[in-house]
């Protein structure tokens, strides 16, 4: 039984690329195709869970949705330094994207119940070691060499809303959260005779909540607002052994929370219309692991010193085809990482500025509808300063940024996913 749980929770937590930031700017196919809104506008019971637990009021059935989709990712990290400039692109490949999510509720009752298993953060990449672009040249060439990063968080909510009246709801989550990274080089260890090391998979685990308002006039205008709390989690493990000869490292811990996260949504229903805007701020600025930044006193990385992200999402569905509403969502999320710091976010280059989503739903019979989405989505051009050295500190130069040298990365995201709701015969 515990393996087969802890194959559960690798598979849902599995291939989870993020949009703004490390997170994802949507969860299911319905959610995705909406652009991610959903804190004022509940389309499913996914989205609803995900972005505002009070919405989940709205549901009078037992419904249950699995989503499966696949990813891909095409990052490409790029270098100079003096004469010598050069590109490597990604190898990574598909990854699968899943979510799981469960509702209890009924029309003559005003407690509506959920559960869910979601993929809600993650980044990876996979840069080959390559001789002609300077940061993955060997690191006996002052290189870095193999880049390799895995990171995934897996969210499981238990979700309760309440109808205070016909109009307005309240909500909350308590979330208990389970992650694993895996970092080659691991720069959070300091560096020895032969570099720096590479780690093993550590896993962490994490808790928080999340709280959420709703209201829906009888005009169609809905309103809401949530807040997802900071995730605290125990610190990473790292078991480390340098690249080059494969002999045990010093072992080093860090501790990376989820950031805090407040949503405002705006909702609109007419007849063959649904509307959903939402805005999002997410506090990296005040999130262990993301505040730091620079080089600790034995040459590891203190952190990666991301800015807080403001992200806006907006979706529309058109109903007026029988049994097959159409969907168009729009993603925009700031850049959470700063010139002068970018060269610390190499394991971490996914960052997305412009996300656009066209999706489907098929109602199969009343109790089965089978939805869809497809993503597209770009950096929108490249993240790009500095090499930096912690033998390069010096007067007026804390960071050690090395002269005559620049690193930057950018990416294009594609996903195609599918999803089942099945919803219970009363």
């Amino acid at each position: 039984m515990k393996q087969l749980l802890k194959f559960v929770l690798l598979f849902i937590s599995a291939g989870i690329f993020a949009q703004a930031g490390h997170i994802m700017q949507g969860v299911g196919a319905v959610n995705m195709s909406m652009g991610g809104a959903s804190t004022a506008q509940p389309m499913d019971i996914s989205g609803a869970i995900q972005w505002n637990p009070a919405t989940l009021s709205t549901f009078d059935n037992k419904i249950i949705n699995f989503d499966i989709g696949v990813f891909f990712s095409a990052p490409e990290l790029s270098s100079s330094a003096g004469p010598y400039s050069g590109l490597t692109k990604d190898d990574r490949g598909v990854s699968p994207m899943p979510s799981l999510a469960m509702v209890w509720g009924n029309e003559d009752s005003k407690h509506t119940f959920g559960a869910s298993a979601f993929g809600i953060s993650g980044f990876g990449v996979t840069f080959p070691e390559n001789m002609t672009n300077p940061i993955n040249a060997p690191q006996n060439m002052n290189g870095f060499g193999h880049v390799e990063s895995d990171y995934m968080l897996l969210q499981i909510g238990l979700t309760w809303a309440y109808e205070v009246t016909d109009n307005f709801s309240i909500g909350i989550q308590p979330n208990f959260d389970y992650a694993t990274l895996k970092l080659e080089p691991n720069p959070l260890a300091s560096p020895g005779a032969e570099g720096w090391p590479k780690s093993n998979k550590a896993t962490a685990i994490g808790y928080g909540a999340q709280f959420g308002l709703f209201f829906e006039s009888d005009g169609g205008v809905k309103l809401g607002a949530s807040y997802k709390t900071t995730q605290k989690f125990t610190e990473f493990e790292f078991s480390n052994e340098y690249i080059s000869s494969g002999s045990a490292a010093p072992d080093v811990n860090f501790q990376m929370d989820y950031p805090a996260i407040l949503s405002f949504g705006l909702g609109y229903s007419v007849k063959d219309f649904d509307i959903a805007v939402d805005y999002r701020w997410v506090d990296y600025e005040n999130t262990e692991g993301f505040e730091a930044s620079g080089w600790t006193q034995t040459a590891s990385v203190a952190g990666f010193g991301w800015r807080d992200v403001n992200i806006f999402s907006a979706g529309i569905q058109y109903k007026g085809i029988d049994k097959l509403p159409l969907r168009v969502g729009y993603t925009y999320s700031s850049n959470p990482i700063s010139e002068e710091l970018a060269f610390f976010s190499i394991p971490a280059t996914a960052v997305i500025k412009n996300a656009f989503q066209f999706g489907f739903g098929y109602e199969i019979n009343d109790n089965f509808t089978l939805n869809g989405v497809y993503h597209h989505s770009a950096s929108d051009g490249k993240t790009e300063g500095p090499m930096l050295s912690p033998m390069a500190i010096g007067t007026g130069n804390p960071l050690g940024a090395v002269p005559g040298t620049k690193v930057g990365y950018e990416m294009t995201t594609d996903m195609v996913m599918l999803g089942i709701s099945y919803t219970f015969s009363k």
